[in-house]
């Protein structure tokens, strides 16, 4: 049976019979990958932990017919602890997962994989507001999947300038000759905002009026869920 190695961040996990779970993870080399771990519920298994989501790990598998086989786990990052031990963060952290799990597929995808792995650590490490964590990764994952928002010009015309109105089935920005009736209006505040997040501008972003963080964060999940055409359960837990 031939093998593989690959390095991973665990997404989700569901029991199997007795002892088993299956494991989804996103790799940086082979996309997503379902595999069954066997005996890790067992006390005595030596890398159950190792496959809690949120962790990433250098894995070997056997490769099967319709669910590869995890032989051996190493842990790389263990960020599951520090996360799941705040609220908010956990739950900022499995609407990541969610996001990852539904962006890719079996095609490798290095660039999700190291933005997400990049997004789970900042959490841990508690290096900025979830919020601010949650919607940075957003806009990117997006972004990469082929759904970026116009920011900088207009999403319908392409005219240059900041626009003062969004609309998510159109992709973003809107100016005030294409922006239709309904056009949720907003100000330099929350164009500077998406635009800080977007590019990591931390120092920007962290300075922004907390009701400009609301409204962003409001526009940003209506924009991910709408673009991929899924509603992000785990966005019903997330404190706002």
């Amino acid at each position: 049976m031939p093998t593989y190695r690959d390095e991973v961040v665990v997404l989700r996990t569901h029991k199997l019979g007795e002892a088993d779970r299956i494991v989804t993870m996103l790799s940086r080399s082979h996309g997503k990958i379902r595999a069954v771990a066997k005996g890790v519920r067992r006390t005595a298994s030596k890398f159950g932990a190792r496959l809690e989501p949120f962790m990433v790990a250098d894995v070997q598998l056997y490769q099967g017919r319709s669910l590869d086989t995890i032989n051996q786990a190493e842990t790389l990052g263990a960020y599951g602890a520090d996360i799941a031990g705040d609220y908010e963060r956990y739950t900022t952290a499995n609407v990541m997962v969610e996001t990852a799990d539904r962006l890719t597929d079996a095609e490798p995808a290095p660039a999700q994989y190291l933005l997400l792995i990049g997004a789970l650590r900042s959490l841990s490490l508690r290096e900025h507001p979830p919020t601010l964590t949650l919607n940075s990764y957003l806009l990117r994952a997006m972004s990469l999947a082929g759904w970026a928002p116009a920011i900088g010009e207009c999403a319908q015309c392409g005219s240059d300038g900041i626009h003062a109105n969004f609309v998510v089935q159109l992709g973003g920005l809107i100016c005030s000759n294409c922006a239709p009736t309904g056009a949720v209006s907003v100000g330099p505040d929350a164009v500077r905002l998406l635009d800080a997040l977007m590019r990591g501008e931390w120092d920007v972003a962290e300075t922004q009026p907390s009701a400009t963080v609301a409204q962003v964060d409001g526009l940003v999940s209506a924009y991910a869920q709408w673009h991929m055409d899924r509603h992000l359960r785990s966005l019903e837990h997330v404190a706002r």
